[in-house]
């Protein structure tokens, strides 16, 4: 894929589809899930390669990801930690503790994302 939108579409892990909300702009990128008590489905922030929890209030999976979308490690991480930086990641997905096992997402995996909408004024 070309240049990154904020916006929202399908993520499809493993023929299984979920919902995707997408995080590329700088302030996106930077608010993340804070604030929130939970997703569903899942946010993909690119482009960037470590991420933190500070300030969350749920735990959540982080898959990092390359630039082709092969999973490259999944880590579940509580509230309050900072992330390991990976050199080869290029994106990464976040979704609530335990959905990334449920959907089969694990390193080596590769993952497909549709991008269907523009900027979502939910907030």
């Amino acid at each position: 894929m070309g240049k990154w939108t904020d916006g929202t579409g399908t993520l499809t892990v493993a023929a299984r589809e979920v919902p995707l909300e997408v995080a590329a702009s700088y302030r996106a990128r930077r608010r993340g899930l804070l604030g929130r008590d939970g997703i569903a489905g899942a946010m993909l922030i690119t482009p960037t390669n470590s991420v933190h929890t500070f300030g969350m209030r749920f735990a959540i999976d982080v898959a990092y990801l390359d630039r082709e979308l092969r999973v490259l490690s999944v880590v579940t991480m509580r509230p309050g930690r900072l992330g390991m930086v990976r050199p080869r990641g290029r994106h990464v997905l976040e979704a609530e503790a335990g959905a990334m096992a449920g959907w089969g997402l694990r390193p080596g995996a590769s993952v497909q994302v549709q991008v269907t909408a523009g900027p979502s004024r939910a907030g």
